[in-house]
């Protein structure tokens, strides 16, 4: 609706707003590139074309990431389905975010290597102070960490488990104010 953006899809020659948006990236990314610096955007980004450097934040799924990865980019897979530390943990407890997979079949080795992690999310608009993230983040943040650095043949759900206890000791220590189902 925005007349300035039907003149610049007009202008440039573009068929839609994805277009728009894409041409919109690939200007912010030459910018950035100009400066020594890569773009990183949410999986929104694939919609109308990415430009040629971008990493991929895939977050409403696996889908955007193997996409990307697919076509040789660079991917952090964050999907709202294990990676969302500000979701209730009835909605994603520990043993779910334990369970979750970067690594996405399907992906040819080549294209396995774009992916280069997680991340786990939280954003502070329910949990407004340090306590209350600190709930909302422990120990689903401690499951996430596990499964960055572990290779997936060698995780276990049952042995992880029994070491939350030592986690939790510790953080009793620190004054972290963390969930736990006890």
């Amino acid at each position: 609706n925005c007349p300035k953006c039907q003149a610049r899809i007009k202008k440039e020659g573009l068929r839609n707003e994805n277009e728009l948006q894409s041409y919109f990236i690939r200007r912010i990314e030459n910018y950035l590139n100009s400066r020594g610096r890569n773009l990183i955007g949410w999986d929104e980004i694939l919609e109308g074309g990415l430009p040629p450097r971008a990493t991929v934040m895939s977050w409403r799924g696996m889908e955007g990431g193997i996409k990307a990865a697919s076509m040789g980019h660079d991917v952090v897979m964050s999907p709202t389905s294990h990676c969302y530390l500000d979701y209730e943990h009835s909605r994603i407890p520990v043993e779910l975010a334990y369970s979750f997979e970067p690594g996405p079949q399907g992906l040819t080795p080549e294209q396995s290597r774009h992916v280069l992690g997680l991340q786990g999310n939280i954003w502070t608009h329910i949990a407004v102070n340090e306590p209350s993230v600190d709930r909302q983040i422990f120990p689903r943040l401690i499951a996430l960490a596990e499964v960055a650095w572990t290779e997936p043949d060698r995780k276990n759900w049952n042995d992880f488990n029994a070491r939350l206890g030592r986690h939790f000791s510790r953080l009793s220590e620190l004054g972290v104010n963390y969930f736990s189902e006890d």
